[in-house]
């Protein structure tokens, strides 16, 4: 076994919750096995130009200074796709500013881009491994800013509420999560939302609008003070009728990826559609005393994008826990030359990993878990289908958290 002496610390990618903590985590493991580490900032592009750049080690009274139940990362991060820089000596420039520093082996927390460029360092004959990052959640183990993220949707959307049933307004609220629907599908499950549409299901928009009508006009009859909201959590990635995203085309990173908005405009102008032809609402809005002629002849609809509000501010327990678990494995198995791994978790006395290749596949969301969440009157943008239970005991504890 070849001696480690020093570990550069990268986070690539979007920020989120618990990365300071796998930082920390990182640290204080290897002050323990008597390894120094140091923060290379700014993800990718930093570690391009570590040659010309002085690492900050992190001692004792440094890693004091970082607290863990912050979101962000105190390292930075870039958006760069090492591959796509246009210098042929790139590698090479890395690996000599790599000695230069004395750098034994890096450990990368970050999502499928950045685990891609991970897996592509290995093969260049760099020592790393990979921290799963990414609030998407939809890397193949569970990843740190995860619950952040569902956490923080939840608490918004929650708070949202009041604003809805104040203005007898119905909410159409657009959360991050790329092609995955499992930020939107968690924290809308968490805050009670009426409808979540996700990636995973195209959306009949009439489906959607017959829930959102039965809904607001129930919740307005039964209320003393003639208030009704009705709420729908939309992923940003969605799709149209027509089966394309919406994005900004104008503005793409190394990665390919255009830059996702205007989902929940659209679902608010699908529903409109639906309501400005339907001569149910004048009868019931005169009936309940809200209607006036060219002024309020339909509930107001309102799109609102929660955007970098959940994935900033603060981490949740979770994954402070998880990020000084994952953070402290990966020197583990780095200390034990285990390069080109993902660290799953620890449970016990077992440290688990798998290839980064097979950790970065794309994991979606599960749709009979949809049906289950039908049964309980939740609205995904489809006629409800049937939760069909097989029922297995469980043997012996086992860890599961998405």
């Amino acid at each position: 076994m070849s001696k480690m002496n020093r570990i550069g610390l990268i986070t690539g990618g979007g920020d989120c919750g618990g990365l300071n903590a796998f930082i920390t985590g990182a640290v204080r493991m290897a002050q323990h096995l008597n390894i120094e580490t140091c923060i290379i900032p700014n993800g990718y592009a930093g570690l391009y130009n570590i040659a010309d750049l002085t690492p900050i080690i992190i001692d004792e009274s440094r890693v004091d200074k970082i607290h863990s139940g912050v979101a962000g990362s105190e390292a930075g991060h870039s958006r760069v796709k090492i591959s796509k820089i246009n210098d042929p000596a790139k590698y090479e420039r890395i690996r000599l500013g790599l000695i230069k520093h004395n750098i034994d082996g890096l450990i990368i927390a970050g999502g499928d881009d950045t685990g891609s460029v991970m897996v592509d360092l290995v093969n260049q004959g760099i020592n790393c491994v990979h921290v799963p990052k990414t609030m998407d959640l939809d890397l193949q183990t569970y990843s740190v800013g995860g619950d952040s993220t569902i956490n923080r949707i939840s608490r918004f959307t929650q708070d949202l509420r009041t604003t809805g049933l104040t203005h007898n307004r119905a909410l159409v609220i657009e959360v991050f999560g790329r092609y995955a629907g499992h930020t939107a599908f968690r924290g809308g499950i968490g805050a009670e939302a009426d409808c979540i549409l996700i990636p995973e299901i195209p959306v009949d928009y009439e489906v959607v609008y017959r829930h959102f009508k039965k809904r607001y006009m129930e919740r307005l009859e039964t209320s003393d003070v003639k208030g009704s909201t009705y709420i729908i959590v939309v992923a940003e990635g969605v799709r149209s009728k027509e089966g394309e995203h919406f994005s900004d085309a104008s503005k793409e990173d190394s990665f390919g990826h255009k830059r996702l908005v205007g989902a929940g405009a659209y679902v608010r102008s699908q529903l409109e559609r639906y309501m400005y032809k339907d001569n149910d609402w004048e009868p019931f809005l005169k009936k309940h005393g809200i209607y006036v002629d060219g002024i309020y002849s339909f509930p107001e609809i309102r799109e609102i994008s929660l955007g970098h509000l959940v994935r900033s501010g603060d981490s949740s327990c979770y994954d402070v826990t998880f990020g000084k678990q994952v953070g402290g494995a990966a020197v583990l198995l780095m200390k034990n030359e285990i390069f080109g791994v993902t660290v799953v978790g620890v449970e016990n006395e077992e440290v688990t990993y798998i290839p980064t290749r097979e950790a970065i596949k794309q994991r979606f969301v599960n749709l009979n878990e949809i049906s289950f969440y039908e049964s309980l009157d939740f609205c995904f943008g489809r006629e409800p289908e049937e939760y069909n239970p097989v029922f297995k005991q469980q043997i012996g504890m086992i860890h599961r958290y998405l």
